[in-house]
């Protein structure tokens, strides 16, 4: 008797049934928290790309959060980024930097880039970016006499890097210069022939007086002494010939362990003229991240998931959000105009 009203009491008792964690909530593409990603992700990727110039968040077109536990979720960005004027070997924080002009023939980038929220610390898994300029059409339909980006190996942005950075060597007091990159050439042509080019630089153990008797034996300094630099030249061909050249060198700094020496990057392979151009140093292709990054201390097997993660991220978010209308009964008053989409987010700078 005593175990058959003890089996009724069992039956009776309250199942208890583990409900499974909520789903993160949905982050709007300007909210704080996908802000803070995004700038988080844009330092990552200045601090791991060895070319051209520094990008700054221009619009967050997506953001989708995956939760992995307590406290842990993946984030998936997909981001706008435009080039600013600082070289990426500038030493200029990210914020001081201007975003170069739309008549200047702006370039955009775009990223996809994989974090994870771990107890509210966010850092880079992987990242993808590639970058292009606007085309030239638009820049003439609104400024017909505005310079034109021209490829880096054309004949006249090389020949005015040469000349520019053979005057500059040729009356400074200070260390022989030679070239590293290539960052830009523009040419006008009306109402004035002009070429303007942008290069970055790097000191050597030489003097410029000592370059003139042997610039063979003139090397960049070794890391612990590397001194870099940027120089803007332009060239005016007509209606009469002028050169003007302007160089900075930004002092020795220290980068991080997980950061190779820029220098490593952009020193040439190739036997230099006597303006320190090599072939080589001008054959990047012209305004192009080219990112594709894995973060070495992440537990990822591939920066190539970024892709497949992001797709199934927003295949998830999809279905989730269309699961929630088909259950939202709720009458609207008359006149209701639902809130804006959540993504994409504003636009920073312009669009192009």
């Amino acid at each position: 008797m005593k175990a058959l009203i003890a089996l009724i009491l069992l039956v009776q008792l309250p199942i208890h049934r583990a409900v499974p964690a909520a789903p993160p909530a949905p982050l709007g593409c300007d909210d704080p928290e996908s802000e803070a990603a995004a700038e988080v992700a844009v330092n990552y990727i200045n601090g791991h790309s060895h070319h051209g110039y520094k990008f700054i968040v221009n619009r967050i077109e997506d953001v989708r959060v995956v939760s992995q536990g307590p406290n842990n979720d993946i984030i998936f960005l997909e981001l706008d980024l435009l080039e600013t004027k600082c070289p990426i070997l500038s030493p200029t924080p990210l914020a001081n930097c201007t975003v170069r002009s739309f008549v200047e023939h702006a370039v955009e980038g775009d990223c996809d880039v994989k974090l994870q929220r771990l107890d509210g610390t966010i850092s880079v898994l992987a990242s993808k970016c590639h970058s292009h300029a606007d085309s030239s059409e638009d820049i003439s339909r609104i400024c017909p006499d505005c310079p034109l980006l021209a490829s880096l190996n054309n004949t006249e942005v090389l020949e005015t890097v040469s000349a520019a950075l053979n005057d500059f060597n040729s009356k400074t007091t200070g260390p022989y210069l030679r070239l590293l990159e290539i960052g830009r050439g523009q040419i006008q042509y009306h109402p004035a022939h002009i070429v303007a080019v942008e290069f970055a630089v790097g000191a050597t153990n030489c003097s410029a007086e000592e370059a003139k008797v042997n610039v063979g034996a003139c090397q960049l300094l070794p890391e612990d002494q590397s001194n870099f630099g940027f120089c803007t030249g332009t060239m005016v061909k007509l209606p009469s010939q002028n050169l003007k050249v302007d160089c900075q060198l930004y002092g020795h700094q220290v980068r991080t362990p997980d950061t190779p020496l820029l220098a490593r990057v952009f020193q040439p392979t190739s036997q230099d003229t006597s303006a320190g151009l090599a072939p080589s140093a001008a054959g990047f292709t012209n305004h192009n991240l080219r990112l594709s990054h894995h973060n070495h201390l992440a537990s990822e097997s591939s920066s190539s998931e970024i892709l497949r993660s992001m797709l199934s991220a927003k295949s998830v978010t999809k279905r989730a959000v269309a699961e929630a209308a088909q259950h939202d009964k709720v009458p609207r008053p008359v006149g209701f105009v639902p809130p804006p989409p959540p993504c994409p987010g504003k636009i920073r700078h312009f669009d192009i």
